[in-house]
């Protein structure tokens, strides 16, 4: 099934982008489901092939939250907690990102050709889809999963010490943690699963353009398409808004030359008003049939052992900067920061076995040299 993801700048248009997208698709004879906070449901839940699903944060709190407190219910009760209503309870900070996170793992198992995700604005849309993994590795390091085995000893453990022992619901609930965030981040990780940058051609869109393909590519992610929205008309006879058209064009143009857009640059008209319902949607339809995007390039090892003595992992960054990149070795992970993006990488396994003696950054490709451990790798005759 096929995932677009859109995303852009707060006030660039990337509801109505996302709406008018799906409703394209559906109208074209595919099941489509529009997963959005903010789109109106009802005009479009009357146009055949097309669902809307609206993540409520609210809702979801309380239900989880209520369900975590009933399977908790033992521990509590020792520790003399009074439990929550569901009417006392209002979300907390991160509620929202986890109602969208549950709604991209429900978006991948309904029975529909095409998903269209209406995503946060950029930093924050760039934050939820590095949020499951980075809760993962979370998990990993504080219950590591080979000493879940020692929870079978807690029983025996308490009645010889006479005090209870932490609860088996912890791990539990760890690993009911760890299945939904993995199920997320195989939707993410996904190769029919693509993100849609909307833009308004102004000062900013070039910048924001460069920092969207260097976090999504530090994330494995490919952007199918670059989405320039609101064009005004290129010819008009009142000199306020021909002077407006001319300096928006001039941003369009360095947008068209600023390197790879995802591959398609869509240019979508200023409509003079706000759409108001299907119709007008349907004037802001994407040029062209959704199709599956180009897979991401593969973060590959080359062997230069014979060579040079080293293996090189290559690392496709583009539009990073040497000033602003930089990476430290810790443990079977590699940390990099490129700007305002971090991500701790698993090394493949080949490099575990490996001391890092150098990297270099050409033409958006980090090269980091490893050097085999003499202790670690087989001896060859």
């Amino acid at each position: 099934m096929r995932i677009i993801l859109v995303t852009g700048l707060g006030g660039a248009g990337r509801t109505t982008v996302a709406a008018a997208t799906a409703l394209a698709e559906a109208r074209a004879g595919r099941r489509v489901l529009l997963v959005s906070e903010d789109v109106e449901r009802e005009p479009l839940q009357a146009q055949d092939g097309l669902r809307v699903l609206r993540p409520e944060p609210a809702a979801d709190f309380r239900r989880e939250f209520l369900a975590l407190q009933a399977r908790s219910s033992a521990a509590l009760d020792l520790l003399g907690a009074v439990p929550f209503e569901d009417a006392e309870l209002t979300e907390l900070p991160g509620s929202r990102q986890f109602a969208l996170l549950r709604s991209l793992r429900d978006a991948a198992e309904g029975d529909h050709e095409l998903a269209v995700v209406d995503l946060p604005p950029l930093p924050e849309a760039l934050a939820v889809l590095a949020l499951p993994e980075q809760l993962r590795r979370y998990l990993r390091r504080l219950l590591p999963p080979e000493r879940q085995a020692a929870r079978a000893l807690r029983p025996m453990l308490a009645q010889l010490a006479g005090v209870p022992m932490p609860a088996q619901w912890l791990y539990e609930t760890a690993g009911r943690w760890e299945a939904e965030l993995a199920a997320v981040q195989a939707v993410v990780d996904a190769p029919t699963t693509s993100v849609r940058l909307v833009l308004e051609p102004g000062p900013t869109a070039v910048r924001a353009l460069r920092g969207a393909r260097l976090g999504l590519a530090l994330q494995g992610l490919a952007l199918d398409a670059v989405v320039a929205n609101r064009l005004l008309p290129a010819e008009s006879e009142d000199p306020w808004l021909a002077g407006l058209t001319a300096q928006q064009h001039r941003h369009l143009a360095e947008l068209r030359t600023a390197g790879d857009v995802g591959g398609v640059l869509d240019e979508l008209p200023h409509l003079g008003r706000d759409p108001r319902g299907p119709e007008d949607l349907a004037l802001l339809a994407p040029a062209r049939p959704v199709a599956v995007p180009d897979p991401v390039s593969d973060w590959a090892v080359e062997d230069r052992r014979e060579e040079d003595g080293v293996l090189v992992w290559h690392i496709g960054l583009p539009g990073a900067v040497k000033e602003e990149l930089s990476l430290v070795r810790r443990g079977d992970e590699l940390l990099l920061t490129v700007g305002s993006f971090r991500r701790n990488v698993p090394l493949p396994a080949a490099l575990r076995r490996c001391t890092v003696t150098g990297a270099g950054l050409v033409e958006g490709d980090l090269r980091v040299r490893f050097t085999p451990d003499p202790g670690l790798w087989p001896r060859t005759s």
